[in-house]
């Protein structure tokens, strides 16, 4: 029964995720909308209160108000149905549905608003729609679509359907109509993805729009609005995907509770932020929980084949993450055979989209939040800090040079040992080989190149957990690169960062690059240096 169904998401906490309609006022709508003229002298109020089969549904409207903007009105939803505007309502017949369970929850200002939106507004359409022959679809007030036919509404036999009033249509069904939930309802109400669903909720917010409110001018520098619109809202679907629209369709998936907690476990390691960061914990566990889900949404506009591949959402609209200048690509091959994310997977069907939960959380850490930086030579604004040195970005197309491009570092004099600093973003506190790729001179000359290796050091600087700057000189070691080939030199393999430093605008960590050819050796070592690229590749344990 609704009512029941009502009953359990009051008690599992899912007020949360109830997005209320923005249901104007009566006086509103009249003075905005006209009524359909059909002939007929009664409102659909007045049909319904004739039929005796309907007394059930007539008393909870009665007794149901409409909310305004998160406020309950004075105007009920039997006044709604007798005024000016054009409705569809679908009336389930007595004995199908617990009136009396739905009047006790009216008594109270959030029950009053679940039975709206879960009860009330799943009855009723603002479109004028009858059953025909053909297919259609009817959008309901709480943003659901269902489906009518000749005889049927969402697959409940229509008892007497097209009943004509003054203001719109009347369809008696054998009992009401199915509520079915989207993506983030599911995930507030399916108790073993609670823990997902709980987090999420702490995003909810109302958010004012000045821009569709109707303002009456300034009083005393301050705007004042006749009609104030305040939308409801969660940041965090914004920048994960609009899981709870219900005009796109998604896929989701999602781990068990238990799957979920070994997950974020391991993750937060990789968030640890430095003693200097303010709100620390709370930056941690917002990223932790962004490193689970970004990668966990596929929107299916934007997905070529679900069979073959499916790319996650932050990579396919305006929301695209750059790390150090190179796009997070996260494609995710035959993801329904086996060791594909989605292999095993239960699909539960939402009103936009398949929820598919697993056991455990599907992804790599080094495929989704655990991947690769890249300080680009060519990226001038990585550059702090300069010494006895000139630099220069240069184009070059070939498949060797990273993003085709590298940077061209001359000595001042043909003597001097210059040094070069490039900050390097987005660390995490984890293990990362430090590696730098030199190109040969024959990428400029391929006639007559400079064979000469370059010999350098090389200084990271980094803070630890207490904030507190480090270097790291590895080991005084001198590196040479090989002349003719592309190299990618290892200066340190797992090297590991105490704290990270995502999404930080200040310069803790960086990799200092120092010439160092004696006098005598300027016959055998070359000063000037093709830097292609500075590149971290992360290392995990064989558990991970």
């Amino acid at each position: 029964m609704i009512a029941q169904k009502i009953k359990k998401i009051l008690v599992a906490g899912s007020l949360g995720c109830a997005v209320a309609a923005l249901v104007p006022a009566c006086s509103d709508w009249d003075d905005h909308y006209e009524g359909t003229q059909t002939g007929t002298s009664l409102s659909l109020w007045e049909q319904m209160q004739q039929r005796q089969e309907l007394t059930d549904f007539c008393k909870v409207l009665e007794q149901t108000k409409v909310f305004r903007m998160h406020k309950k009105t004075a105007v009920s939803y039997a006044q709604l149905l007798q005024g000016g505007q054009s409705f569809t309502v679908v009336a389930p017949v007595n004995g199908t549905f617990n009136r009396d369970s739905l009047l006790s929850l009216v008594q109270t200002n959030q029950g009053d608003s679940i039975v709206e939106k879960f009860f009330v507004l799943n009855h009723i359409s603002r479109s004028t729609s009858s059953l025909k022959d053909v297919d259609q679809r009817m959008l309901l007030l709480n943003s659901k679509h269902v489906t009518l036919n000749s005889g049927a509404i969402e697959g409940v036999t229509a008892r007497e359907a097209n009943i004509h009033a003054k203001n719109g249509v009347l369809h008696i069904v054998e009992r009401p109509l199915p509520y079915e939930y989207n993506l983030y309802e599911s995930l507030c109400d399916i108790p073993e993805l609670s823990a997902i669903g709980s987090y999420l909720r702490q995003y909810d917010e109302d958010y004012f729009d000045a821009d569709a409110s109707v303002s009456s001018g300034i009083v005393e520098g301050v705007p004042v609005y006749v009609d104030s619109v305040v939308i409801e809202r969660n940041r965090m679907l914004q920048r994960i995907g609009l899981i709870n629209a219900e005009d796109s369709t998604y896929w989701m998936v999602v781990p068990t509770t238990q799957g979920w907690q070994r997950a974020w476990e391991q993750a937060t390691k990789y968030f640890v932020y430095d003693e200097t960061v303010l709100k620390r914990d709370s930056i941690q566990q917002y990223w932790t929980n962004r490193a689970l889900l970004d990668d966990a949404v596929f929107n299916l506009t934007d997905q070529h084949s679900t069979r073959d591949s499916l790319v996650s959402v932050p990579w396919l609209n305006w929301r695209r993450s750059w790390v150090s200048g190179k796009p997070v690509y996260h494609v995710f091959q035959q993801p329904f055979a086996a060791g594909g994310i989605l292999y095993g997977a239960e699909a539960v069907s939402c009103s936009n989209g398949v929820l598919y939960k697993v056991d455990e959380w599907p992804f790599n850490p080094l495929t989704t939040y655990f991947t690769e930086l890249w300080a680009e030579g060519e990226s001038t604004w990585l550059v702090t800090n300069e010494k006895d040195c000139t630099y220069n970005a240069r184009r070059q197309v070939a498949d060797s040079i990273s993003e085709n491009a590298y940077l061209q570092i001359v000595p001042r004099t043909t003597t001097s040992n210059w040094n070069l600093t490039f900050r390097i973003n987005n660390t995490l506190s984890g293990d990362y080989d430090i590696c730098a790729v030199l190109l040969p001179k024959a990428v400029s000359n391929q006639n007559n190149p400079d064979l000469r290796p370059c010999k350098f050091k090389a200084t990271l600087n980094y803070v630890d957990e207490q904030g507190q700057p480090q270097e790291y000189d590895f080991d005084n070691v001198q590196f040479q690169n090989d002349p003719e080939h592309v190299d990618t030199l290892v200066l340190a393999e797992s090297f590991h960062f105490p704290a990270c430093n995502y999404d930080q605008s200040d310069i803790k960590v960086s990799l200092t690059l120092r010439c160092n050819i004696l006098a005598r050796e300027t016959a055998r070592f070359a000063r000037e240096m093709y830097l292609d690229c500075i590149y971290l590749r992360p290392r995990t344990s064989k558990s991970e």
